[in-house]
């Protein structure tokens, strides 16, 4: 008989319900053998994410190469800004709302009792460089790659990318489903996990509202500047951002996003340079997702989240998430280690942040994509005097 093939997002659904649904069932001896493994997995996934950030980091800035020169700065530089206005977007708008969505829920229980179910024994997997120094060795061995041509080196760390790749897709996401399994059971044994569900109701709500007014600011200047009705331009992308709902990879959908910049007016040259490019680096829709749902999170379980520390986060996000969609779930996973290292995330707190990434993964990309289109328009306007032969 054929193999029914269960994609990741259902499988994390069907996790989330049955942790829900035996947490109040399975006896407390039964719960500690799942918080067990969840515990060990927990310890591989840290030794992981410096691994994560030196093996996908590396060879996404090494790849940019040192050509094109003021045209890549300047998508790079607007990329980067956009991403980073969406993170500061989702903060002001969750500063507003999400505190009295999260007081709403006070009377359902604590949130820090989740974590009072202790595992049967624990192992301890030490990190072989910590965050922050992984990030730096990344981005200067990234850029002597790109800038010295050392095409050993390149080489090396395309191969190291794909050994990363692999664990993550081999290990990390088959398990992914089991792990969140046990956190919810973990949450619903000890009477948390309604809480975490309808305060999340609510901000995904948010967040649909925050990504398509993402995207009509995003054509809105695009259309002032190339003085062309933004709706119309909006329109004609709406084939790249469903077949983004569909593949859920920026990647995956550059041919159809490449075919319909193109039909709204932009020379096939810089087309054919920037779309590419912003699909590794253009990450406004991710960065809205990730920045609301930490905010949440933090408020739920009473860590830190002032402006300051949350401007940390933000840009120390949109440079991880430049490694992101080369891999399953890219985005979520680059954002491990500033959630950790800035906003002292622990494990537990890490996979929620996946589990409700995971659930939304479609609807950010496609507007990280569709917004490709419009920095695409604004890029064309600008750089008219560019030959085919500089792109």
């Amino acid at each position: 008989m054929k193999r029914i093939h269960i994609s990741l997002l259902p499988r994390i659904i069907i996790a989330i319900i049955l942790g829900v649904v035996l947490g109040n069932f399975l006896p407390l001896g039964l719960v500690r053998a799942f918080v067990t493994f969840n515990s060990i997995f927990s310890q591989f996934l840290g030794f992981m994410i410096p691994l994560i950030i030196l093996g996908l980091v590396t060879p996404a800035i090494g790849g940019i190469g040192k050509g094109a020169g003021k045209l890549l700065i300047a998508t790079v530089i607007i990329a980067y800004v956009d991403t980073v206005f969406s993170g500061y977007l989702a903060y002001g708008t969750g500063s507003w709302l999400f505190p009295d969505m999260v007081a709403n829920t006070a009377h359902i229980g604590k949130v820090e009792k989740a974590v009072e179910i202790l595992p049967y024994f624990t192992i301890t997997i030490p990190a072989m460089l910590d965050v922050m120094s992984s990030l730096v060795l990344s981005f200067v061995i990234g850029l002597c790659i790109a800038y010295a041509e050392l095409n050993t080196l390149k080489s090396f760390f395309n191969e190291f990318k794909d050994v990363i790749s692999s664990t993550i897709t081999k290990a990390i996401i088959p398990l992914l489903p089991l792990y969140i399994f046990g956190i919810f059971l973990n949450m619903t044994h000890s009477g948390q996990a309604y809480r975490i569900l309808v305060v999340f109701a609510q901000i995904i709500l948010v967040i649909f509202i925050l990504h398509i007014f993402i995207l009509v600011y995003q054509f809105c200047i695009a259309g002032g500047i190339v003085k062309r009705n933004p709706f119309r331009l909006l329109a004609n992308m709406f084939p790249a951002y469903f077949t983004a709902l569909g593949t859920s990879s920026s990647a995956a959908t550059i041919p159809v996003t490449l075919k319909q910049t193109i039909k709204n007016g932009v020379r096939e040259s810089i087309a054919g340079f920037v779309i590419p490019l912003c699909a590794t680096i253009h990450m406004s829709g991710s960065a809205m997702k990730i920045t609301a749902c930490a905010l949440t999170i933090c408020l739920l379980v009473g860590l830190p989240h002032d402006f300051m520390l949350f401007t940390n986060f933000i840009l120390m996000l949109a440079i991880m998430m430049v490694a992101a969609p080369g891999v399953p779930g890219g985005a979520i996973m680059a954002a491990l280690a500033p959630l950790s290292s800035i906003l002292g995330f622990n494990p537990e707190q890490q996979a929620l942040m996946i589990a409700l990434y995971i659930a939304m993964d479609s609807f950010g990309t496609a507007c990280n994509v569709t917004g490709d289109g419009a920095i695409a328009l604004v890029i064309d306007k600008y750089f008219k005097g560019q030959t085919k032969q500089a792109v």
